[in-house]
């Protein structure tokens, strides 16, 4: 279709965004291409040498706020930055959005570079890619650090998220709501970092612009609502796996923001994982890589290393 195949020009011209005063650019030894997998198409960076590791975003986001971490990875590791179906400068395909299917996504773009396995760094919608991913291919996965948020059908966590106030957005899709964010992107994007943050003035105005910019592509954000449409479905695909697969053996590092989700990560990854370590990034609501960027990159880097 005309999306996905328009998808290899869309990065090209837009990669022409200049790496905004809050958005920590990739080193120069990182390359970026477009790869062909599982009908569509993925704008991934690729930079560094030695074990691959895979960093996964969620919403309000795309690829470009793993820049900080990427970069130290990326002196021992093979790291691996998609941005997810739908997102960033990825293609924009009207179906595929469950995080099962996303996961075959990622597993493709691995065959593709030719990484057979992998570490696991995923952070918001990006953890259930992970889990999914993980479920599927646990001999691919090695370790995962999952960063604040949930997974869908996984109760009690996602009981409780499904009645927050906060959540609100989880049933804000459809053609009516469409038209209502069209053009106004922005104003929709910084009700997330304003109230899910504890510091919104960390996510500063050329990140909010940024973002913004991506998120006003053609379809990006009809995209972005599939991801959330798509949540009763991935509640059943996992409660499936989980039951199928049991429960995951790699080491998890589960870390919650603290204003945010906390240890209460640990204990929504101890229901689908048996190796759970639980921690804590300080000073930060949940954007955690805009709020306290050297936190995580510590906290990453230390369970990865051990």
């Amino acid at each position: 279709m005309f999306r996905l195949a328009c998808a290899a020009l869309a990065a090209l011209l837009l990669t022409a965004l200049p790496a905004s005063a809050g958005i920590v650019p990739f080193a120069r030894t990182f390359q970026s291409r477009v790869i062909d997998t599982n009908g569509t198409q993925l704008y991934v960076r690729v930079g560094g040498s030695g074990p691959a590791v895979v960093l996964l975003h969620g919403f309000a986001d795309t690829g470009d706020m793993w820049g900080a971490l990427a970069n130290v990875l990326a002196r021992d590791h093979t790291v691996i930055v998609p941005d997810l179906r739908g997102m960033g400068l990825s293609a924009h395909p009207d179906t595929g959005y469950t995080k099962k299917n996303e996961a075959l996504d990622i597993a493709g773009v691995m065959d593709a570079l030719k990484v057979q396995k992998a570490d696991l760094v995923t952070h918001d919608i990006g953890n259930m890619v992970g889990y999914a991913l993980a479920a599927q291919f646990p001999e691919r996965i090695t370790k995962w650090v999952a960063i604040d948020a949930p997974l869908p059908g996984i109760d009690p966590i996602w009981a409780a998220q499904l009645v927050n106030p906060k959540t609100w957005h989880f049933n804000f899709h459809g053609p009516d709501e469409e038209r209502l964010v069209a053009g106004r992107e922005r104003i929709f994007l910084d009700r997330f970092y304003n109230e899910l943050g504890a510091h919104p003035e960390r996510i500063d105005e050329a990140t909010r612009a940024h973002y913004a910019t991506l998120y006003g592509q053609p379809h990006a954000m009809h995209d972005a609502f599939e991801q959330f449409a798509a949540f009763p479905q991935d509640g059943i695909d996992n409660r499936a796996m989980l039951a199928a697969g049991g429960k995951l053996k790699m080491p998890v590092l589960a870390l919650g923001a603290d204003k945010s989700y906390g240890l209460t990560m640990k204990q929504d990854l101890d229901f689908v994982a048996e190796n759970v370590t639980g921690g804590v990034v300080p000073d930060s609501g949940h954007w955690v890589m805009e709020e306290n960027p050297d936190a995580v990159v510590k906290l990453v880097t230390g369970f990865l290393g051990k």
